[in-house]
């Protein structure tokens, strides 16, 4: 079974697949709960919700005995224009990678299916995640063999590096799992050093500081503190990627049709950013993951960006 879904999760298109067995994550919910309780996560508030699930998958899909994750890798072929607000690779993609990898794992589950029995699955409830529930994707990616966590946060593949997209296939079946391999970054503090906002150390994330949550998931204006150090991003940021030893060694632009870039990104300079509108922005990102930010916080993180400086008033 094990090497009927890895080979069936290549055939489909994804980029490493492995499989671990579900537990409760003891240790995960004791950091995670210190690190809410600390304000790590500002106000991304849905983090505190299921906590029990977030930790214990076999209370998010009843019966669940395996957890099957996949990487799809989404560095891109192309870069934006040098003048352009900067955004984070993961969104380069015309077409919402959620789609993309929710598709590709329902062909999955369909031929785990056909072959081992429909009941290897729960249909009574969601089984197929890709950012959308209350799950640890990266820890449940690197019990199965595919990474270790980086002290950037990321899981880090040995052959992909970290410009991996992560789904989860919960499987109520048992099945031989592939084992966690060594964590890799050594004494590296490239990631850590060089965060602008000094989000990151070795122990945590510090949300609040966060370029990518700054952009997206804050729903207040920018801190004044902040907005000259977001280093052009409009949307997300890759700092902490771009210098990591392992993306500089080995990433290769993904080769999937499905994640082909947007021409808005390949194209845009600074003035159509500036000028966006409403009705481009709904043309341009409706399928696009920069939709999920919004309208009104791009135009904000933009008009930001473009301030200009150094003309304080003495």
């Amino acid at each position: 079974m094990r090497n009927f879904i890895i080979e069936t999760a290549l055939s489909l298109g994804f980029d490493a697949c492995g499989i671990a067995k579900a537990d409760a994550l003891s240790e995960d919910a004791a950091y995670l709960q210190s690190w809410l309780k600390a304000g790590y996560h500002g106000n991304m508030k849905y983090l505190e919700r299921n906590f029990d699930k977030r930790v214990n998958p076999t209370l998010l899909v009843p019966g669940c005995q395996s957890i099957i994750a996949v990487l799809m890798n989404y560095y891109p072929p192309e870069k934006q224009p040098s003048d352009a607000p900067r955004i984070a690779k993961y969104a380069y993609s015309k077409t919402d990678y959620h789609k993309v990898i929710k598709t590709k794992l329902n062909e999955l589950e369909n031929a785990i299916g056909e072959k081992f029995g429909k009941d290897c699955f729960n249909n009574e409830v969601q089984h197929i995640f890709v950012d959308s529930a209350p799950l640890l994707e990266r820890r449940w990616a690197e019990k199965a063999g595919l990474g270790w966590i980086g002290k950037n946060k990321q899981l880090i593949h040995p052959g992909l590096g970290s410009y991996v997209f992560i789904g989860i296939l919960m499987m109520n079946a048992e099945t031989e799992y592939d084992s966690p391999i060594k964590n890799r970054c050594g004494n590296c503090r490239k990631c850590i050093d060089s965060c602008p906002t000094q989000a990151l150390s070795e122990e945590r994330l510090d949300a609040n500081r966060c370029i990518s949550y700054l952009n997206i998931e804050c729903k207040t204006t920018i801190p004044e503190e902040f907005q000259t150090k977001l280093c052009n991003y409009a949307v997300g940021c890759d700092i902490c990627a771009d210098v990591c030893p392992w993306n500089r060694k080995w990433t290769q632009a993904n080769r999937h049709s499905e994640l082909e870039t947007a021409s808005t990104i390949k194209k845009w300079n600074s003035n159509q950013w500036k000028n966006l509108t409403q009705e481009d922005f709904e043309s341009a990102f409706s399928e696009s993951a920069i939709g999920y930010v919004g309208y009104d916080k791009l135009k904000e993180n933009i008009a930001i960006l473009m301030k200009p400086k150094g003309n304080k008033k003495v």
